[in-house]
């Protein structure tokens, strides 16, 4: 009692009657405050409920990459001279991509109706990936959203040929090269790579690497990864990079310099442990070098962090991004695509044409084991391409370097025991 005779003290000693009598200002008051409460609640209600339905229509979603990834790309885009054949897209060209399959639900994919799609794994009948790097490679030369890909208008194969683990084994690959020619590509993107073996350009007993000759053979372009053992370096590029005529690619970081893991290569020649001829121009290994860390990439659905947009470090990306290139490359210019060609004949001048237009780094006058013949640059060898190529300035033309080659292409080839470039990526790690 004593508590509550203090506590009526302090209120100003109203009496119980005060307390019984109405008050309409506070009744307002508090009356307001409700309505004004249940209208706010009511109005984020359904502003989440209409952002929750918008987000699972047609693919979009809500946010998007960071402003840092963003930047990336576009650093990258201005590097190898994308950003000068905007009117170019890789339309009427036909791209196979072998990797661990494809991920359309992704908001930056829901534009790609396949031209064709095989599972050499698990023989499942629609698109999907487990394993999240055929969505980042794929997306690299496609993607049309958030991400910006370098021939979004190009007729995509898709074959998965890698498993879950990341890993696929020889016969799968070759298979699937197989399937991409049958299909009718002009251009074979192989962000893979794997352990040389003895053979030669005329004889090998490799299956994987002979899929790769009779795809060349055909008029087939073949793009294939460098290797990511640059800082532990086994003497030369991976196969099936390492075989003549295919157009081999290093990586390197924003600033135009090398990325440290991407892997040599031997052209000299050597007797031990596989035995190779010296290798030629423009058939020294690796030939450009492209965008290779902290490449921004699309991350396939249930893989990784979860997250829509990520960045990988490899020259499987740097790969992905030769491959968009050439596809512009072969849209300017049809009579370089394989209905249009005969035999390697289309391939051996486009390799010369990237030896010829590559921008070498400072102090650079040739090839460079590291290096290749400079980083890509779609830009000067479009401008390279005549009258009818784009104009290149007088300062690009001396960026390229001075260079006098003989074209002699020398006969090497391999032995693809296990196909293996993990990727160091924001989605997994690797130390």
């Amino acid at each position: 009692m004593s508590e509550q005779s203090d506590i009526s003290d302090v209120d100003g000693a109203r009496d119980a009657s005060e307390w019984d009598q109405p008050h309409p200002q506070m009744d307002d008051a508090i009356g307001t405050v409700v309505v004004v409460s249940v209208a706010l609640v009511l109005l984020l209600a359904s502003a989440i409920g209409i952002l929750y339905l918008w987000a699972g229509h047609d693919g979009v979603t809500i946010g998007g990459p960071p402003a840092a990834l963003l930047a990336w790309e576009n650093e990258y885009r201005e590097l190898t001279g994308m950003n000068d054949v905007g009117s170019l897209d890789g339309s009427g060209v036909v791209m196979c991509v072998v990797d661990s399959g494809i991920d359309l639900g992704h908001p930056d994919l829901d534009h790609i109706v396949l031209l064709g799609w095989k599972d050499a794994i698990n023989q499942v009948s629609e698109p999907y990936d487990d394993e999240g790097h055929g969505t980042a490679m794929a997306g690299i030369i496609v993607a049309d959203g958030s991400f910006g890909g370098g021939a979004k208008g190009v007729e995509l194969l898709v074959a998965k040929a890698i498993d879950e683990e990341g890993v696929g084994s020889d016969q799968y690959v070759s298979d699937s090269v197989d399937w991409c020619v049958e299909e009718g590509a002009d251009v074979i993107s192989l962000s893979l790579g794997g352990d040389q073996g003895i053979g030669s350009g005329f004889f090998t007993t490799d299956s994987l690497e002979q899929s790769v000759e009779d795809a060349l053979d055909s008029g087939v372009f073949v793009i294939a990864a460098a290797g990511n053992d640059g800082e532990d370096d086994d003497g030369d590029v991976e196969s099936p990079g390492s075989v003549e005529d295919v157009i081999c690619v290093g990586g390197i970081i924003r600033n135009g310099g090398i990325w440290t893991g991407s892997s040599k290569g031997d052209n000299n020649g050597r007797l031990w442990p596989n035995p190779i001829l010296p290798r030629g121009d423009p058939d020294m290994k690796p030939e450009v070098v492209a965008p290779g860390h902290e490449v921004p990439v699309l991350m396939a659905t249930g893989v990784g962090n979860e997250a829509w947009w990520g960045w990988s470090s490899g020259t499987s990306a740097a790969t992905a991004w030769m491959s968009g290139a050439l596809a512009l490359l072969l849209e300017y210019d049809p009579d370089l695509q394989r209905e249009n060609s005969q035999g390697r004949t289309a391939i051996q001048n486009v390799k010369a044409m990237i030896m010829e237009n590559s921008q070498m780094k400072e102090g650079q006058s040739e090839h460079d084991d590291h290096y290749g013949y400079g980083h890509l640059r779609v830009d000067l060898i479009i401008g390279s391409m005549g009258e009818q190529g784009m104009d290149v300035s007088d300062d690009q033309s001396q960026a390229r370097g001075e260079r006098t080659s003989t074209i002699s292409i020398q006969s090497e080839s391999v032995l693809n025991r296990a196909t293996r470039m993990p990727p160091v990526s924001s989605a997994k790690p690797r130390a």
